[in-house]
């Protein structure tokens, strides 16, 4: 074994030797990973695609909102659906919709006030009578205002008022608002 050292060895050394002491590497020995860690975004660059961002949530937001109160409103539509089968059902088996004291509640259970029904076969509701969309019961009328022979079955909207528009709006098994 020689010790003696080659130029270009005593060279390499001076090299790595002044980069660990400096702590600068010459632009020449970079490596494309080493490059990678140094580039990045502007910060103009991030606050276009922030502002860019915000811009399209301003546009979207609106219609995936009203998106919301429409399919409330037709879950609590196809729920009265639902509720209309089941008293249709009632009314086959006991000659009679379940009245007013009894409520929705005869669905699911046979009902304990007023008169006991002829031949009921519940529960004609599988599952117990949910509220409506907005957090109220629904309201039942036996004989109904608006249906005298039959019933009146709504839901008074997001307000919880009679009429209104759009979620605000009455949701009625006859079609048409509530006239109290």
């Amino acid at each position: 074994m020689s010790f003696n050292t080659r130029k270009s060895d005593s060279a390499h050394y001076a090299r790595c030797f002044t980069r660990r002491r400096t702590g600068h590497t010459p632009p020449h020995s970079r490596t494309p990973r080493r490059a990678a860690l140094h580039s990045g975004f502007t910060l103009i660059e991030l606050l276009v695609v922030i502002a860019i961002i915000a811009v399209l949530a301003a546009v979207v937001a609106p219609s995936v909102f009203r998106n919301v109160g429409d399919a409330k409103q037709a879950a609590a539509r196809s729920q009265i659906e639902l509720f209309a089968t089941a008293l249709n059902q009632y009314r086959l088996d006991n000659d009679t919709y379940p009245t007013a004291d009894q409520g929705l509640a005869a669905l699911r259970t046979i009902p304990t006030v007023g008169d006991a029904p002829r031949d009921w076969r519940g529960p004609y509701l599988s599952r117990v009578v949910p509220l409506d969309p907005w957090g109220r019961s629904y309201i039942y009328l036996a004989p109904g205002v608006e249906n005298p022979q039959t019933y009146d079955l709504y839901s008074l909207g997001r307000d919880g008022k009679p009429g209104g528009e759009g979620e605000d709006g009455d949701v009625t098994s006859w079609g048409g608002p509530v006239h109290q």
